[in-house]
């Protein structure tokens, strides 16, 4: 059974393999010559292999320093980075295409002011310097005419979408009814009524009571489908215990990872260069309690971000190091040099130096790379199952035969815990038909399972004897419920004939100025809706869960139109409907300019950019 079982691997491995290599050919020119120029054309337009890499890359190196660690390609994916640009790169250049279609674009003298303008090609004189500029798009692994050319279109994109955007208001009739809705506030009186107000106790249900209670709500009481479903799974934490890492292997990660544990002296600095020596040598002199480095900041029209260098080294700064290096927290030294002239330097925090051993680092570079070879050997096992479940392998003989575990569950929409909790297994058992045959799906975290549908039960009521007790309780709260409301209807009469909470021997609270969004703990829900539907001086009773909320209404407060929260609510307004507007003008005009323009996607360029990053 075994080497029958053997033979046909075999076999399955070399028709994966033929077939692999035509697949290869087909595309061939993406992952074994890179010669693929693009992952999508939007009519005439393509979204270059190397504008795709470059956006995905920045995108994932920005969510990695959000979280603070490294994000590996497959994260990248489950969270839709990947979609996310793809679907940006797309919208821009059927932008381009549309631009194009209509003869928009912008001549070399307007690329050449916008050259002019961009920070990182200026020199020390804050004039455009050629060497600047072609170290700046060396790193960016552009050349000057794939930078120009790309900002001629980001230029023409520009001048197309504020023609359709800008402009969009909405009349000051629609503002004012929306701010005497949202603004509009309610001063009201109210008493709780509770089971200890009845003036009467609860009558005994009868069976055919609790029986007609079951009925009226027996969703209430109703098991969801169940579907029953077997599977076997493997992640990496199931077996990162016994992953064997060499010591080799471990030494040499500590090795290429030296400068994040090893970490020199460090300093937070801002850095605001001048023109000439004596410039900075003014500014300087001119700080003192009422006039900071912030107000030196500001009169050169720029921000702290545009002058923080972050953390720097000595290596780092150069000929500038001694003296920032000299200075304590929140002092300003110079002028000192700096690669784009004279500057001053103002220290925020002195970072001590931080040595990690490799005996300190070892768990965590273990665990780390026991992981990373736990999904590897997953990768391996998982083609190792496939091909046996292709064969005829059940699930129980899968689990017997390599470290799959497994396992059974009654799934049901909303289910959790253990397998459930993962989106691909949710997904998949929702889809998965009787006539199914298993095979090998990925999980999130690298590991890989298969399932098997056993049966389906349908949704079924739970019998009435199993769930008496919650009945009866159901049965009582909704009695009492109707008895407070019928008692309450008559007490709002008397409210609105004159008499007083206390008089009808209920404990009135107050409200004021509550408006529609307002909070008020233990009320009911409808409570607010009750209040801004009533007029001056009318009752109420609101019925809540075994309670009745009594009110009245005292006084409506009109908006304040004066009252200068309002008018920044009235302006925030004015600018969410703008911004509304605009949204779905442009959302709208993107989609019909792809549909008319035809977007094709190439998914073996942009898999082949994907096993790049990896």
């Amino acid at each position: 059974m075994a080497m029958g079982k053997g033979k046909l691997s075999k076999t399955f491995i070399w028709i994966l393999m033929g077939l692999l290599i035509v697949g290869l050919a087909g595309f061939g020119a993406t992952s074994l010559t890179g010669n693929a120029r693009s992952v999508a054309t939007v009519g005439e337009k393509e979204v270059t292999t190397d504008a795709y890499l470059r956006n995905l890359r920045r995108e994932i190196n920005a969510f990695a320093a959000q979280t603070g660690r490294a994000v590996p390609m497959s994260e990248a994916q489950m969270i839709g980075l990947d979609r996310q640009v793809l679907a940006q790169l797309i919208t821009a250049r059927g932008l381009d295409n549309e631009a194009a279609r209509i003869g928009l674009s912008v001549g070399d003298d307007v690329v050449a002011d916008q050259l002019l303008q961009v920070p990182s090609f200026q020199g020390a004189d804050g004039s455009f310097n050629r060497e600047a500029y072609s170290f700046a798009l060396r790193n960016q692994g552009l050349s000057e005419a794939e930078f120009e050319e790309q900002l001629r279109d980001d230029t023409t994109r520009t001048i197309l979408q504020s023609a359709l955007i800008a402009g969009n208001t909405l009349p000051d009739t629609y503002i004012d009814t929306l701010l005497a809705y949202t603004g509009e506030t309610r001063d009201f009186t109210w008493a709780r009524l509770t089971g200890s107000n009845l003036q009467t106790g609860l009558p005994e249900p009868s069976d055919a009571d609790l029986q007609s209670y079951y009925d009226d709500n027996v969703a209430n009481y109703t098991l969801p489908e169940l579907r029953d479903i077997t599977y076997a799974w493997i992640t990496p934490e199931m077996i990162v215990d016994t992953v064997e890492v060499d010591e080799g292997a471990l030494r040499t990660a500590y090795q290429e990872r030296s400068d994040e544990f090893n970490l020199p002296e460090r300093r937070l600095i801002e850095r605001l260069v001048f023109s000439t020596e004596e410039a900075a040598s003014d500014a300087a002199a001119r700080l003192n309690d009422t006039f900071t480095f912030e107000d030196l900041i500001a009169e050169r029209g720029l921000d702290l971000a545009d002058v923080d260098m972050g953390d720097m080294t000595r290596d780092s700064l150069g000929d500038a190091a001694e003296g920032v290096f000299a200075a304590q927290t929140g002092d300003v030294v110079g002028p000192l040099p700096s690669s784009l002239g004279p500057a001053l330097y103002r220290v925020n925090a002195v970072l001590d130096a931080q040595s990690t051993s490799f005996e300190d680092a070892r768990p965590d570079l273990r665990g780390e790379l026991a992981l990373d070879r736990a999904r590897r050997v997953i990768e391996t096992l998982a083609q190792t199952i496939d091909d046996e479940l292709a064969a005829g392998a059940t699930l129980e003989e899968i689990a017997d035969t390599t470290e799959a575990q497994l396992g059974q569950i009654d799934w049901f929409p909303g289910a959790d815990g253990e397998i459930a909790a993962y989106d691909a297994f949710r997904d998949a058992a929702g889809a998965l038909t009787a006539e199914d045959f298993p095979e090998v799906i990925q999980l999130g975290d690298g590991g890989v399972f298969a399932m098997r549908l056993n049966r389906i039960q349908p949704p079924a009521p739970q019998p009435l004897e199993d769930v008496i007790d919650q009945v009866r309780q159901g049965w009582d709260t909704r009695e009492q419920t109707a008895q407070l409301m019928a008692q309450a209807e008559g007490l709002a009469g008397s409210l609105a004939n004159g008499e007083s909470f206390e008089t009808l021997d209920l404990t009135p609270q107050s409200e004021t100025a509550l408006g529609r969004n307002a909070q008020i703990a233990d009320l009911p829900a409808g409570l607010l809706t009750a209040v801004f539907e009533m007029g001056v001086g009318d009752t109420r009773a609101v019925a809540g869960i075994g309670e009745v909320i009594l009110l009245k209404l005292d006084a409506i407060n009109p908006v304040d139109r004066n009252d200068g929260d309002i008018e920044m609510l009235a302006q925030a307004l004015r600018n969410q409907a703008s911004n509304s507007i605009a949204e779905d003008l442009f959302r709208a005009f993107a989609t019909d300019v792809q549909r008319r323009a035809g977007v094709e996607v190439n998914q073996p360029a942009i898999n082949a950019v994907h096993a790049l990053i990896q």
